[in-house]
């Protein structure tokens, strides 16, 4: 990772010498994060004659990130958000919840052909496909997966859990067995969305409850079966990710479960695009997952769970689950990271953690985020309706840009 600043200032008091620095910081560096620590740089380089400060811009160039949870959808939706994540991502893990789910190889041969197709010629996109986990899945599909070369694990959905679940697993340590013992043999990882569905437990314990009743007793009886623990919104995911055996178990995060918690939901009314599953959780949960996040541990990675919807099906009395970032997901981890003085800790969240745990080579392109304050669009318009993206009308302080 590559870090320019331009520093623009004068020595002294006086401002008829005012010239233009640029600092690069190498990937071991300290990186300044702010003016005041940008200052104290200076103040390091100048001696007793520091440069006084008038204005900074900064710009990192980092490894093309991958996202390793994304909703792609399909047909005309399909066509509309994925070049906002081919602009930016390298590859992505596409999720398999479809209407039919896919839940057998030569599905998701299909579907991928149908996402090839839609990539922008410009761009190097590359989605890595999943099959959707059902009590029917048997250990000759999981077999068929591995060799396919295309098949990069298999997502478990408690059956109702959210978008497209119904279609998900009622009998995990029971019908589901087998096939997860294959998936240990073919090395194949198991990507779970942690909650648990039973109706008297409350929404904000679903995954706390999950971890407690399912991930550890799973672990316990398979400890060479590699998991991802997706989108995980609490302090309760991030101790138990981190308890356990670091390159079998690891987590992605989302932007929005790093600076929304769940008052985002309801502060100026109800509001549907800031809901998704699992939801947003208290304040204590959030920054627990920050200072996970930003502490340079190689079990957490970038996975944005963007999830389209058409806004009629966001603002209606039964309002769809999911949040489209795909869009700002780079301004805000940037942000994130800026905020926690963890900037030089960036790039391996984005871009070298999700590819070592699956066992890929980083992408050898360079992306730049740049500080920079831009506004995201109010609504997305597209032939069949409107998406309204994460922020929407907001002004972003970082912006990525492709090299």
């Amino acid at each position: 990772m590559v870090l320019n600043v331009e520093a623009e200032g004068w020595w002294g008091t006086r401002r008829d010498r005012k010239t233009t620095e640029k600092i690069v910081c190498s990937p071991r560096a300290t990186i300044p994060h702010s003016l005041d620590s940008l200052s104290s740089h200076c103040k390091v380089c100048y001696g007793s004659n520091p440069k006084r400060l008038i204005s900074i811009k900064m710009e990192l160039t980092i490894t093309q990130p991958d996202d390793w949870h994304l909703h792609l959808r399909d047909g005309s939706l399909l066509e509309a958000v994925l070049p906002h994540s081919a602009k930016h991502f390298g590859r992505a893990i596409v999720m398999p919840n479809l209407k039919p789910p896919i839940t057998t190889t030569a599905a998701a041969v299909s579907y991928r052909e149908s996402i090839l197709k839609a990539i922008p010629k410009e761009s190097n996109f590359t989605p890595l496909m999943t099959l959707y986990l059902t009590d029917m899945t048997s250990r000759e599909e999981i077999k068929i997966a591995k060799k396919s070369g295309l098949v990069y694990g298999l997502k478990l959905y408690p059956a109702g859990a959210t978008t497209n679940s119904q279609d998900g697993v009622t009998d995990l340590f029971g019908k589901c067995f087998p096939a997860l013992e294959e998936m240990v043999e073919q090395d194949l990882p198991l990507l779970v969305h942690g909650e648990v569905t039973n109706p008297n437990v409350d929404i904000f314990d679903r995954e706390k409850v999950f971890i407690e009743t399912i991930l550890e007793p799973l672990v316990q009886r398979l400890p060479q079966l590699k998991v991802v623990m997706e989108h995980i919104t609490t302090g309760d995911a991030v101790k138990f990710v981190e308890s356990c055996k670091e390159g079998l178990v690891a987590a992605t995060v989302t932007p929005q479960h790093l600076v929304l918690n769940r008052n985002a939901l309801f502060q100026g009314g109800l509001q549907p695009h800031n809901y998704c599953l699992p939801v947003l959780k208290k304040e204590i949960h959030r920054q627990a997952i920050v200072s996970a996040v930003t502490s340079g541990s190689k079990r957490f990675f970038l996975g944005t769970d963007s999830a389209p919807h058409d806004r009629r099906k966001k603002e209606c009395p039964c309002g769809c689950a999911g949040i489209y970032n795909s869009l700002v997901a780079l301004s805000i981890y940037a942000k994130v990271f800026e905020e926690a003085g963890a900037l030089d800790k960036l790039e391996a969240f984005t871009s070298f953690n999700g590819p070592d745990f699956y066992g890929l080579p980083g992408n050898k392109l360079k992306i730049k985020l740049r500080k920079a304050p831009w506004k995201v669009p109010d609504y997305l318009s597209f032939p069949f309706g409107d998406i309204v993206p994460m922020f929407a009308g907001e002004t972003l302080d970082w912006e990525a840009l492709p090299i």
